[in-house]
């Protein structure tokens, strides 16, 4: 077995690197594929805007012709920078049911971290702060929402036989749209809406949407880019991830808590499209964005992945007027289900009034931390 750096200007490499996850999740229903272009983008260190301030290394695990797994290791410096920490991430980890391999991918990651004297390694976490984050330890027979990691059961295994701790949890829940909600949440938001002079407008085109990217991205760094979990993002972050989440938005599931011209909070509710993207193959040409298009009206789920508001109306009702847009998101529709994504179990408030408000916990994802 050899473990080597991955040439992300070679394209052999490159392709194996993209492949493997195919091989491995042939026979497995659950696991969606990422889109391709964005999997390849990762890759590119002119384009992709995390080298614009960061680095980042890939590792192939080979035996003989074959290749048998891979990691990536990051030093995301704008994380270091605000959090106060010397810390790498590791992240894209796939491989067989093979210790030695694991154990190799993941001594290359230690070895690349320590000489860029960084002293402790966390992980599953990515370039972005909205990456799916976290290794999936619980809702294995269950698809993923989009962007979610998806991995089988014995990866925990080969994570802690590396010497790494648990960190972190993150739960992941379902919540019906015929689940009871209590009305006392949506007066309260009219309320806290009249005597805050806040308005939550309704946009009908992705082009309206676009014109507030600049000041959600503020806004987002203000509401959220603090917590431990999370990174400021920069404009060439934000620029990526708009492309991204636009390119398959529902724009009366984006909602914007406006004071004036200026948003104060938001909730981000998406369609799943992941049935198209499975059956594509993550591969949006030829054909595959016609399918795409055609799932965009046909899902009955979509997911909730994303909510703040500003630190001086969480206080004031804030909330209150976030879990009601939430739930309008999930009823004014023709959705039917939706999944609420990642909430931390460390913020139990969140998660206890959530289940009051009818959502069922049923996946977990697990951070692992190791010191260097």
């Amino acid at each position: 077995m050899e473990i080597r750096q991955l040439d992300t200007d070679n394209r052999r490499d490159v392709r194996e690197w993209l492949a493997l996850p195919f091989r491995l999740y042939r026979n497995v229903p659950q696991w969606v594929p990422p889109f391709a272009h964005e999997a390849r983008l990762v890759l590119d260190r002119h384009r992709y805007p995390f080298y614009e301030h960061s680095e980042a290394a890939f590792f192939l695990a080979c035996n003989g012709d074959r290749t048998i797994g891979r990691i990536a290791v990051l030093e995301n410096r704008n994380f270091n920078r605000v959090h106060g920490r010397s810390a790498a991430f590791f992240y894209l980890f796939e491989c067989e049911d093979d210790r030695a391999a694991a154990q190799g991918l993941f001594e290359a990651a230690f070895d690349w971290a320590r000489s860029r004297g960084l002293r402790e390694i966390i992980g599953p976490k990515g370039f972005t702060a909205l990456d799916g984050l976290g290794l999936l330890v619980k809702g294995f027979e269950l698809r993923p929402a989009m962007g979610i990691p998806y991995n089988p059961p014995y990866y925990e295994g080969l994570v802690l036989a590396a010497g790494f701790e648990r960190l972190d949890d993150d739960v992941s829940g379902y919540l019906s749209r015929n689940a009871p909600f209590p009305s006392r949440i949506h007066e309260l938001a009219e309320r806290v809406k009249e005597r805050r002079g806040l308005h939550v407008p309704r946009f009908r085109s992705r082009k309206e949407l676009r014109a507030l990217v600049p000041k959600i991205r503020e806004l987002y760094n203000r509401s959220l880019g603090l917590n431990f979990d999370q990174v400021p993002l920069t404009d060439g972050e934000v620029k990526i991830l708009a492309d991204q989440l636009l390119a398959v938005a529902d724009p009366r599931l984006i909602k914007v808590v406006m004071k004036g011209d200026e948003p104060v909070g938001f909730t981000f509710a998406y369609p799943d499209v992941s049935a198209a993207i499975q059956r594509a193959r993550g591969r949006l040409f030829p054909f595959g964005w016609i399918d795409l298009l055609i799932e965009l009206k046909r899902t009955r789920w979509i997911n909730l992945n994303g909510a703040g508001i500003l630190p001086e109306y969480q206080g004031l009702g804030g909330m209150a007027l976030i879990f009601s847009e939430m739930h309008k998101s999930v009823t004014e529709g023709h959705y039917q289900h939706a999944e609420v994504v990642q909430i931390s179990v460390s913020n139990s408030k969140m998660q206890l009034t959530l289940r009051d408000l009818g959502v069922d916990f049923y996946k977990m994802h697990r951070v692992y931390r190791r010191d260097l």
